[in-house]
């Protein structure tokens, strides 16, 4: 018989210190204090080198994990027991001594249309200018809409939505699940659909990070995971991950669970949107990665190899 570890006196969480980044590790935060009435849970807020770079797109400057490195470094060093993230902004591949012991509920994981003066895509007239952060929504919004202009928008939420109402943008296209979180969903004109603009793989749901090994930490934390949500993203991550998933590939994956079965969508298209293959396949949740990978091997029967190698030739 497994023996529970003993309740924490003091866990620390590490945090990028965004309003976004914040209200997530204060709402695990919660969750732990209410769960360890007994213990301290604080706070350790960080400065990333994603956070610092906003003048050049993240597929440029290193991807995704410049948001999580320095929060590593703390656990490693102690500092902090666990880090709150957007699993969106998860690289595919774990770094060799972490691992995501918890995937929690997922808040809405659509993208949103957000725009000051119109309220869809298709009311945008031609050569309206739409900022996104994402080579995946650049590659959709080319595709379907080639008349729209699509500048890059970098920094954080309200950082974005500053530079819409100055007039920078018509509209921007973000995360439906950041705005609902801080209260700004009065902000969305209109969510959009899977079929419009597929999500990314984790996008609405919060994954915790932790040291290899720490095993007291997974078991303090256990309660917080939530099994459909974590079958649905890891089926994406596999899909991801099988594709070379990163910021510098266009992709799209997105997993429901209806009638007991897992049914996972997945695109992967080059950045100008001229080419794009798609599928999607069902199956039992409990075979989530083994469903993401053979989709994207259905994926790469139809195509996706040719795409994967001119995106990397355009790379170098």
């Amino acid at each position: 018989m497994s023996v529970m570890p003993p309740s924490p006196e003091k866990i620390v969480i590490a945090s990028r210190e965004s309003r976004l980044a914040m209200w997530q590790a204060c709402h695990v935060q919660a969750r732990l204090a209410a769960l360890y009435p007994g213990a301290t849970v604080d706070i350790l807020g960080m400065t990333t080198r994603g956070d610092q770079i906003l003048d050049r797109p993240l597929s440029q400057i290193g991807g995704k994990g410049l948001f999580i490195k320095e929060l590593e470094v703390a656990m490693q060093e102690g500092r902090a027991d666990l880090a709150v993230h957007s699993l969106k902004d998860v690289p595919m591949e774990m770094p060799e001594g972490f691992r995501l012991t918890v995937i929690s509920a997922r808040e809405n994981p659509r993208d949103a249309f957000v725009s000051p003066r119109y309220d869809s895509l298709e009311a945008l007239p031609a050569g309206a200018v739409v900022g996104t952060s994402s080579l995946r929504r650049e590659a959709i919004l080319r595709a379907k809409f080639p008349a729209l202009r699509i500048e890059p928008l970098r920094g954080n939420l309200d950082t974005r939505l500053r530079k819409l109402d100055e007039g920078q943008y018509d509209a921007i296209i973000l995360a439906a699940a950041g705005l609902i979180r801080l209260g700004l969903e009065a902000r969305i004109r209109t969510v959009l659909a899977p079929e419009v603009s597929l999500p990314a793989p984790g996008q609405g749901a919060l994954g915790i990070e932790i040291v290899d090994g720490r095993d007291e930490v997974a078991a303090w934390l256990a309660p917080l995971h939530d099994a459909d949500t974590a079958h649905c993203v890891r089926a994406e991550r596999a899909f991801s991950r099988a594709l070379g998933g990163s910021c510098q590939v266009p992709l799209g994956g997105y997993a429901v669970i209806e009638a007991g079965q897992l049914w996972l969508r997945g695109f992967v298209a080059t950045s100008d949107g001229r080419r794009m293959v798609a599928g999607d396949l069902r199956g039992r949740p409990e075979d989530d990665e083994v469903l993401g990978e053979r989709l994207a091997q259905q994926l790469r029967a139809q195509g996706a190899n040719e795409i994967l190698a001119a995106l990397a030739c355009g790379a170098q």
